[in-house]
Protein backbone atom coordinates (compact mmCIF):
# COMPACT_ATOMS: atom_id res chain seq x y z
CA UNK A 1 0.00 0.00 0.00
CA UNK A 2 1.34 3.41 -0.97
CA UNK A 3 2.00 5.87 1.87
CA UNK A 4 -0.47 8.76 1.54
CA UNK A 5 0.00 12.18 3.09
CA UNK A 6 1.80 15.50 2.91
CA UNK A 7 5.35 16.38 1.92
CA UNK A 8 7.39 18.84 4.00
CA UNK A 9 10.57 20.44 2.62
CA UNK A 10 13.09 22.58 4.51
CA UNK A 11 16.47 24.16 3.76
CA UNK A 12 19.24 24.48 6.35
CA UNK A 13 22.69 25.94 6.81
CA UNK A 14 24.48 28.32 4.47
CA UNK A 15 22.76 29.19 1.16
CA UNK A 16 24.24 28.24 -2.19
CA UNK A 17 23.76 29.34 -5.79
CA UNK A 18 21.82 26.16 -6.70
CA UNK A 19 20.01 25.05 -3.53
CA UNK A 20 16.66 26.10 -5.02
CA UNK A 21 17.19 23.73 -7.94
CA UNK A 22 16.96 20.88 -5.42
CA UNK A 23 13.87 22.43 -3.85
CA UNK A 24 12.08 22.69 -7.19
CA UNK A 25 13.25 19.24 -8.21
CA UNK A 26 11.50 17.77 -5.16
CA UNK A 27 8.31 19.80 -5.67
CA UNK A 28 7.82 19.00 -9.35
CA UNK A 29 8.66 15.33 -8.92
CA UNK A 30 6.39 14.97 -5.86
CA UNK A 31 3.47 16.45 -7.82
CA UNK A 32 3.53 13.44 -10.10
CA UNK A 33 2.37 11.03 -7.39
CA UNK A 34 -1.35 10.80 -6.49
CA UNK A 35 -0.65 9.74 -2.89
CA UNK A 36 0.82 13.18 -2.16
CA UNK A 37 -2.01 15.33 -0.79
CA UNK A 38 -0.05 18.58 -0.20
CA UNK A 39 3.49 19.91 -0.47
CA UNK A 40 4.54 22.25 2.32
CA UNK A 41 7.68 24.31 2.79
CA UNK A 42 9.02 25.19 6.26
CA UNK A 43 10.24 28.77 6.59
CA UNK A 44 13.74 29.14 8.03
CA UNK A 45 14.58 25.50 8.31
CA UNK A 46 13.95 23.45 11.42
CA UNK A 47 12.91 26.53 13.42
CA UNK A 48 10.00 26.94 11.00
CA UNK A 49 8.92 23.38 11.71
CA UNK A 50 8.85 23.86 15.48
CA UNK A 51 6.97 27.17 15.06
CA UNK A 52 4.61 25.70 12.40
CA UNK A 53 5.50 28.35 9.82
CA UNK A 54 4.59 26.49 6.65
CA UNK A 55 3.77 27.69 3.13
CA UNK A 56 1.65 25.62 0.74
CA UNK A 57 3.95 24.96 -2.22
CA UNK A 58 1.21 22.97 -3.90
CA UNK A 59 -0.22 26.29 -5.07
CA UNK A 60 2.96 27.58 -6.71
CA UNK A 61 2.90 27.87 -10.51
CA UNK A 62 5.48 25.94 -12.46
CA UNK A 63 6.68 29.12 -14.15
CA UNK A 64 7.40 30.80 -10.83
CA UNK A 65 9.08 27.68 -9.52
CA UNK A 66 11.45 27.70 -12.49
CA UNK A 67 12.37 31.32 -11.73
CA UNK A 68 13.02 30.36 -8.12
CA UNK A 69 15.14 27.40 -9.25
CA UNK A 70 17.47 29.77 -11.12
CA UNK A 71 17.73 32.16 -8.18
CA UNK A 72 20.55 31.70 -5.64
CA UNK A 73 20.11 31.48 -1.86
CA UNK A 74 17.47 29.61 0.11
CA UNK A 75 13.97 30.51 -1.11
CA UNK A 76 12.42 29.10 2.07
CA UNK A 77 14.95 30.83 4.27
CA UNK A 78 17.47 29.01 6.43
CA UNK A 79 18.65 28.61 9.99
CA UNK A 80 21.76 27.88 12.03
CA UNK A 81 19.75 26.06 14.70
CA UNK A 82 21.48 22.80 15.59
CA UNK A 83 18.69 20.57 16.92
CA UNK A 84 19.31 18.14 19.75
CA UNK A 85 17.10 15.14 20.43
CA UNK A 86 14.50 17.16 22.37
CA UNK A 87 14.29 19.73 19.55
CA UNK A 88 13.80 16.95 16.98
CA UNK A 89 10.99 15.47 19.09
CA UNK A 90 9.18 18.83 18.91
CA UNK A 91 9.65 18.84 15.14
CA UNK A 92 8.23 15.36 14.86
CA UNK A 93 5.18 16.25 16.97
CA UNK A 94 4.36 19.13 14.62
CA UNK A 95 4.88 17.00 11.50
CA UNK A 96 2.69 14.25 12.88
CA UNK A 97 -0.09 16.75 13.70
CA UNK A 98 -0.05 17.96 10.07
CA UNK A 99 -0.01 14.41 8.70
CA UNK A 100 3.44 14.93 7.18
CA UNK A 101 4.52 11.57 5.76
CA UNK A 102 7.55 12.67 3.74
CA UNK A 103 10.26 14.95 5.10
CA UNK A 104 12.97 16.33 2.79
CA UNK A 105 15.80 18.37 4.31
CA UNK A 106 18.27 20.10 1.97
CA UNK A 107 21.48 20.80 3.84
CA UNK A 108 24.95 19.85 4.98
CA UNK A 109 26.48 17.93 7.85
CA UNK A 110 24.22 19.14 10.68
CA UNK A 111 21.12 18.84 8.50
CA UNK A 112 21.91 15.20 7.78
CA UNK A 113 22.15 14.50 11.50
CA UNK A 114 18.76 16.16 12.04
CA UNK A 115 17.22 13.84 9.44
CA UNK A 116 18.74 10.86 11.24
CA UNK A 117 17.30 11.82 14.63
CA UNK A 118 13.82 12.60 13.26
CA UNK A 119 13.76 9.28 11.40
CA UNK A 120 14.71 7.39 14.56
CA UNK A 121 12.00 9.18 16.54
CA UNK A 122 9.35 8.17 14.01
CA UNK A 123 10.46 4.55 14.21
CA UNK A 124 10.27 4.57 18.00
CA UNK A 125 6.55 5.41 17.96
CA UNK A 126 5.71 3.35 14.87
CA UNK A 127 4.75 6.33 12.70
CA UNK A 128 4.81 5.49 8.98
CA UNK A 129 7.15 8.19 7.74
CA UNK A 130 9.88 8.71 5.15
CA UNK A 131 12.87 10.99 5.63
CA UNK A 132 15.35 12.09 3.00
CA UNK A 133 18.51 14.22 3.19
CA UNK A 134 19.49 16.12 0.04
CA UNK A 135 23.18 17.22 -0.03
CA UNK A 136 24.14 20.88 -0.15
CA UNK A 137 27.33 22.69 0.82
CA UNK A 138 29.89 24.92 -0.84
CA UNK A 139 32.50 23.36 1.48
CA UNK A 140 32.18 20.06 -0.43
CA UNK A 141 32.76 18.18 2.83
CA UNK A 142 29.90 15.67 2.99
CA UNK A 143 30.98 12.07 3.41
CA UNK A 144 29.90 9.57 0.77
CA UNK A 145 29.84 12.16 -2.04
CA UNK A 146 32.30 12.75 -4.86
CA UNK A 147 31.15 16.37 -4.65
CA UNK A 148 28.13 18.29 -3.39
CA UNK A 149 25.65 20.67 -5.04
CA UNK A 150 26.72 24.25 -4.42
CA UNK A 151 30.43 23.54 -4.56
CA UNK A 152 30.82 23.78 -8.33
CA UNK A 153 29.30 27.26 -8.51
CA UNK A 154 31.23 28.55 -5.49
CA UNK A 155 34.42 27.06 -6.92
CA UNK A 156 33.70 28.78 -10.25
CA UNK A 157 33.34 32.09 -8.40
CA UNK A 158 36.61 31.58 -6.49
CA UNK A 159 38.40 30.65 -9.71
CA UNK A 160 37.21 33.78 -11.48
CA UNK A 161 38.09 35.98 -8.49
CA UNK A 162 41.66 34.72 -8.54
CA UNK A 163 41.82 35.20 -12.31
CA UNK A 164 41.03 38.85 -11.70
CA UNK A 165 43.32 39.15 -8.67
CA UNK A 166 46.18 37.66 -10.65
CA UNK A 167 45.67 40.12 -13.52
CA UNK A 168 45.61 43.04 -11.08
CA UNK A 169 48.71 41.79 -9.27
CA UNK A 170 50.57 41.30 -12.55
CA UNK A 171 49.85 44.89 -13.60
CA UNK A 172 50.81 46.43 -10.24
CA UNK A 173 53.22 44.02 -8.62
CA UNK A 174 53.12 43.17 -4.94
CA UNK A 175 51.65 40.50 -2.69
CA UNK A 176 47.95 39.62 -2.73
CA UNK A 177 46.23 37.32 -0.22
CA UNK A 178 42.72 35.97 -0.77
CA UNK A 179 41.11 34.27 2.26
CA UNK A 180 38.48 31.72 1.22
CA UNK A 181 35.80 29.87 3.21
CA UNK A 182 36.63 26.44 4.62
CA UNK A 183 36.91 25.64 8.32
CA UNK A 184 38.03 21.99 8.08
CA UNK A 185 38.07 21.21 4.34
CA UNK A 186 40.11 23.04 1.73
CA UNK A 187 38.18 22.14 -1.43
CA UNK A 188 36.94 25.68 -2.06
CA UNK A 189 40.31 27.33 -1.49
CA UNK A 190 41.92 24.71 -3.73
CA UNK A 191 39.62 25.80 -6.57
CA UNK A 192 41.71 28.97 -6.83
CA UNK A 193 44.32 26.84 -8.64
CA UNK A 194 41.97 26.62 -11.62
CA UNK A 195 42.72 30.31 -12.29
CA UNK A 196 46.21 29.45 -13.53
CA UNK A 197 46.75 29.39 -17.29
CA UNK A 198 50.37 30.49 -17.76
CA UNK A 199 53.31 29.16 -15.69
CA UNK A 200 53.72 32.41 -13.76
CA UNK A 201 50.01 32.90 -13.02
CA UNK A 202 48.72 33.04 -9.46
CA UNK A 203 47.80 31.76 -7.08
CA UNK A 204 51.42 30.86 -6.58
CA UNK A 205 50.76 29.52 -3.08
CA UNK A 206 47.71 27.73 -1.64
CA UNK A 207 47.27 26.87 2.06
CA UNK A 208 44.63 24.41 3.26
CA UNK A 209 43.32 23.23 6.68
CA UNK A 210 44.39 19.66 5.91
CA UNK A 211 48.08 20.53 6.40
CA UNK A 212 49.71 22.26 9.41
CA UNK A 213 50.48 25.91 8.77
CA UNK A 214 53.88 27.21 9.93
CA UNK A 215 54.45 30.96 9.75
CA UNK A 216 58.20 30.58 9.15
CA UNK A 217 57.65 28.24 6.20
CA UNK A 218 54.90 30.51 4.86
CA UNK A 219 57.25 33.51 4.88
CA UNK A 220 59.97 31.43 3.20
CA UNK A 221 57.49 30.35 0.48
CA UNK A 222 56.44 33.95 -0.13
CA UNK A 223 60.08 35.10 -0.42
CA UNK A 224 60.91 32.36 -2.93
CA UNK A 225 57.95 33.27 -5.15
CA UNK A 226 58.53 37.02 -4.83
CA UNK A 227 62.21 36.65 -5.70
CA UNK A 228 61.27 34.60 -8.78
CA UNK A 229 58.38 36.68 -10.16
CA UNK A 230 58.60 40.02 -8.37
CA UNK A 231 55.09 39.39 -7.08
CA UNK A 232 53.05 36.75 -5.23
CA UNK A 233 49.37 35.73 -5.18
CA UNK A 234 48.25 33.61 -2.22
CA UNK A 235 45.05 31.65 -1.52
CA UNK A 236 44.52 30.77 2.14
CA UNK A 237 41.67 28.84 3.68
CA UNK A 238 40.06 30.58 6.64
CA UNK A 239 40.56 27.38 8.64
CA UNK A 240 44.33 27.02 8.30
CA UNK A 241 45.68 25.65 11.58
CA UNK A 242 48.88 24.64 13.32
CA UNK A 243 50.06 21.09 14.02
CA UNK A 244 47.88 20.98 17.17
CA UNK A 245 44.70 21.85 15.29
CA UNK A 246 44.57 25.41 16.61
CA UNK A 247 43.34 27.93 14.00
CA UNK A 248 46.07 30.38 13.03
CA UNK A 249 43.65 33.19 13.71
CA UNK A 250 43.55 32.26 17.42
CA UNK A 251 47.30 31.82 17.62
CA UNK A 252 48.19 35.23 16.25
CA UNK A 253 45.16 37.45 16.94
CA UNK A 254 44.68 39.40 20.16
CA UNK A 255 40.92 38.87 20.18
CA UNK A 256 38.55 36.54 18.30
CA UNK A 257 34.78 36.14 18.26
CA UNK A 258 32.93 32.87 18.81
CA UNK A 259 29.49 31.70 17.68
CA UNK A 260 26.71 30.15 19.79
CA UNK A 261 28.42 26.76 19.64
CA UNK A 262 31.82 28.03 20.76
CA UNK A 263 33.37 27.90 17.29
CA UNK A 264 35.77 30.67 16.36
CA UNK A 265 34.15 33.08 13.91
CA UNK A 266 36.32 32.57 10.85
CA UNK A 267 34.00 34.08 8.22
CA UNK A 268 32.96 37.71 8.10
CA UNK A 269 36.29 38.82 9.51
CA UNK A 270 39.44 40.10 7.86
CA UNK A 271 41.63 39.07 10.79
CA UNK A 272 43.50 36.21 9.12
CA UNK A 273 44.25 38.23 6.00
CA UNK A 274 45.48 41.15 8.12
CA UNK A 275 47.72 38.85 10.18
CA UNK A 276 49.37 37.32 7.13
CA UNK A 277 49.75 40.68 5.39
CA UNK A 278 51.33 42.26 8.48
CA UNK A 279 53.89 39.47 8.84
CA UNK A 280 54.88 39.80 5.18
CA UNK A 281 55.22 43.59 5.42
CA UNK A 282 57.30 43.44 8.57
CA UNK A 283 59.56 40.66 7.34
CA UNK A 284 60.27 41.86 3.80
CA UNK A 285 59.31 45.55 3.81
CA UNK A 286 57.18 45.05 0.69
CA UNK A 287 55.02 48.15 0.33
CA UNK A 288 52.19 46.74 -1.78
CA UNK A 289 50.63 43.93 0.29
CA UNK A 290 46.87 43.51 0.15
CA UNK A 291 44.44 40.99 1.65
CA UNK A 292 40.77 40.26 0.88
CA UNK A 293 38.35 38.01 2.74
CA UNK A 294 35.77 36.65 0.31
CA UNK A 295 33.09 35.99 2.96
CA UNK A 296 29.49 35.52 1.83
CA UNK A 297 30.16 36.61 -1.75
CA UNK A 298 31.15 33.09 -2.82
CA UNK A 299 27.90 31.45 -1.66
CA UNK A 300 25.11 33.01 -3.71
CA UNK A 301 26.72 34.99 -6.52
CA UNK A 302 24.12 35.23 -9.28
CA UNK A 303 26.53 35.76 -12.17
CA UNK A 304 28.75 32.74 -11.63
CA UNK A 305 26.65 29.58 -11.62
CA UNK A 306 28.07 26.34 -12.99
CA UNK A 307 25.71 24.66 -15.45
CA UNK A 308 26.99 21.29 -14.22
CA UNK A 309 26.18 22.28 -10.64
CA UNK A 310 22.76 23.58 -11.64
CA UNK A 311 21.75 20.36 -13.42
CA UNK A 312 23.00 18.06 -10.68
CA UNK A 313 21.30 20.06 -7.92
CA UNK A 314 17.98 19.64 -9.74
CA UNK A 315 18.52 15.92 -10.19
CA UNK A 316 19.39 15.19 -6.55
CA UNK A 317 16.04 16.74 -5.62
CA UNK A 318 14.22 14.62 -8.18
CA UNK A 319 16.02 11.45 -7.08
CA UNK A 320 15.22 12.15 -3.43
CA UNK A 321 11.51 12.34 -4.24
CA UNK A 322 11.68 9.15 -6.29
CA UNK A 323 13.44 7.15 -3.58
CA UNK A 324 11.08 8.35 -0.84
CA UNK A 325 7.72 8.33 -2.65
CA UNK A 326 8.13 5.80 -5.44
CA UNK A 327 10.47 3.35 -3.71
CA UNK A 328 9.35 3.94 -0.09
CA UNK A 329 12.90 4.40 1.24
CA UNK A 330 14.83 6.65 3.66
CA UNK A 331 18.40 7.95 3.52
CA UNK A 332 20.63 10.53 1.88
CA UNK A 333 21.17 11.06 -1.83
CA UNK A 334 24.85 10.93 -2.73
CA UNK A 335 26.65 11.87 -5.94
CA UNK A 336 29.12 9.35 -7.35
CA UNK A 337 31.45 10.09 -10.27
CA UNK A 338 31.51 7.57 -13.10
CA UNK A 339 33.53 7.74 -16.31
CA UNK A 340 34.92 11.04 -17.49
CA UNK A 341 32.69 12.93 -16.82
CA UNK A 342 29.32 11.56 -15.60
CA UNK A 343 27.57 11.03 -12.28
CA UNK A 344 25.33 8.47 -10.65
CA UNK A 345 22.92 9.19 -7.79
CA UNK A 346 22.73 6.64 -5.01
CA UNK A 347 20.79 6.25 -1.80
CA UNK A 348 23.14 6.04 1.19
CA UNK A 349 22.42 5.19 4.81
CA UNK A 350 22.18 8.46 6.73
CA UNK A 351 24.41 7.05 9.47
CA UNK A 352 27.36 7.08 7.07
CA UNK A 353 27.01 10.83 6.53
CA UNK A 354 25.40 12.44 9.59
CA UNK A 355 27.65 14.87 11.49
CA UNK A 356 30.80 13.66 9.69
CA UNK A 357 33.29 15.76 7.70
CA UNK A 358 35.15 14.88 4.51
CA UNK A 359 38.50 16.53 3.86
CA UNK A 360 40.76 16.92 0.83
CA UNK A 361 42.43 13.61 -0.13
CA UNK A 362 46.21 13.50 0.23
CA UNK A 363 46.52 12.97 -3.53
CA UNK A 364 45.09 16.48 -4.10
CA UNK A 365 47.76 18.31 -2.05
CA UNK A 366 51.39 18.76 -3.13
CA UNK A 367 54.32 17.53 -1.01
CA UNK A 368 55.30 21.03 0.07
CA UNK A 369 51.75 21.60 1.40
CA UNK A 370 51.55 24.95 -0.39
CA UNK A 371 49.60 24.07 -3.54
CA UNK A 372 47.47 21.39 -5.22
CA UNK A 373 48.29 18.55 -7.62
CA UNK A 374 47.19 17.79 -11.15
CA UNK A 375 44.87 15.17 -9.66
CA UNK A 376 42.87 17.95 -8.03
CA UNK A 377 42.72 19.97 -11.25
CA UNK A 378 41.32 16.93 -13.08
CA UNK A 379 38.78 16.47 -10.30
CA UNK A 380 37.61 20.09 -10.23
CA UNK A 381 37.64 20.94 -13.94
CA UNK A 382 34.21 19.48 -14.92
CA UNK A 383 32.54 20.84 -11.78
CA UNK A 384 33.18 24.47 -12.78
CA UNK A 385 30.87 24.07 -15.78
CA UNK A 386 31.23 25.23 -19.36
CA UNK A 387 32.23 28.58 -20.88
CA UNK A 388 34.81 29.53 -18.29
CA UNK A 389 36.39 32.90 -19.14
CA UNK A 390 39.96 33.02 -20.43
CA UNK A 391 42.52 35.65 -19.47
CA UNK A 392 44.64 36.60 -22.48
CA UNK A 393 48.10 38.13 -22.70
CA UNK A 394 49.90 40.39 -25.13
CA UNK A 395 52.45 38.42 -27.15
CA UNK A 396 54.05 41.26 -29.10
CA UNK A 397 57.88 41.31 -29.03
CA UNK A 398 59.83 43.96 -27.18
CA UNK A 399 61.12 46.93 -29.21
CA UNK A 400 64.88 47.35 -29.21
CA UNK A 401 66.13 50.20 -26.96
CA UNK A 402 67.78 53.14 -28.71
CA UNK A 403 68.67 55.42 -25.76
CA UNK A 404 69.24 53.06 -22.79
Amino acid sequence: MKLEGKVLIAQGGGPTAVINQSLVGIILEARRYPQITKIYGALNGVSGIVDERFVDLTQETERNLEEIANTPSSALGSTRDKPDEAYCKQMFEVMRAHDIRYFFYIGGNDSSDTVRIVSEEAKKVGYDFRTMHIPKTIDNDLMGNDHTPGYGSAARFVTQCFMGANLDNRALKGVYIGVVMGRHAGFLTAASAMAQRFPDDGPHLIYLPERPFHMSQFLSDVKNVYDKYGRCVIAASEGVQDENGQPIMIKYANKVERDAYGNVQLSGSGILGDILATYIKNKFHIKRVRADTFGYLQRSFLGSVSDTDRAEAREVGEKAAQYAILHDMDGSITIQRVGDYAVDYRLTDIGQIAALTRCMPDAFINEEANHVTEAFRSYARPLLGSNMPIAGRLRAPMVKKLVR
